[in-house]
């Protein structure tokens, strides 16, 4: 019973950092970060499938017990990282007076070297920890490497993919002409 009891104290710790999180990102990036969300909710949906039905051939299911839901958490913040260095990218470019359009390209492109770099040293990392957890028997550690592995390939998807998606989308829309919604005052008209 205590390790199920810290395990339900630790979903509830994650929940509530994730709303914190979802909140933080809504008030600062405005429209970006309610887009952020809305990636971090197919992240959660897609991580979890993985969790709930597995890949058949790579492995059968997760089971999420502390290690495991430490590892899906950390990966959250990763996810919400990669959002954090294209947005403040994005306003250094309407800053600079770029359009919306060029903004978010040029966001995507500069954050891209950050975001794939801490990507590719997590996963280095995570495959180092799943081959000593398996070595060694120490399954909580792979536990860990797996579902921190899962959740970083995801993040990287949906922060690269979903985010850019959901902005492009805002652009058939005419929020073009008010940069509050992106973080940024508008330029003095002249």
């Amino acid at each position: 019973t205590l390790g199920r009891d810290s395990v339900n104290r630790s979903i509830t710790a994650g929940a509530i950092g994730l709303l914190i999180v979802v909140l933080f990102m809504l008030l600062y990036y405005r429209l970006p970060g309610l887009l952020a969300d809305l990636a971090l909710t197919v992240y959660a949906l897609i991580v979890f499938s993985i969790y709930k039905f597995g890949i058949p051939g790579v492995f059968d299911y997760v089971t999420l017990t502390l290690p495991g839901i430490a590892g899906f958490i950390l990966s959250v913040g990763m996810a919400v990282d990669a959002n954090i260095l294209i947005f403040e990218r994005m306003k250094e470019e309407l800053r600079a007076g770029r359009t919306l359009q060029m903004a978010i390209e040029a966001g995507f492109q500069r954050a891209w070297p950050s975001i794939r770099d801490s990507n590719m040293s997590t996963l280095i990392t995570c495959g180092i920890l799943l081959w000593y957890g398996l070595s060694f028997a120490a399954s909580i550690v792979a536990g860990f490497a797996l579902t921190l592995a899962i959740g970083v390939l995801i993040s990287l998807f949906t922060a690269v993919i979903v985010s850019r998606t959901f902005l492009r989308l805002t652009l058939d829309f005419n929020v073009t002409e008010n940069l509050w919604w992106f973080g940024v005052s508008n330029p003095p008209k002249q």
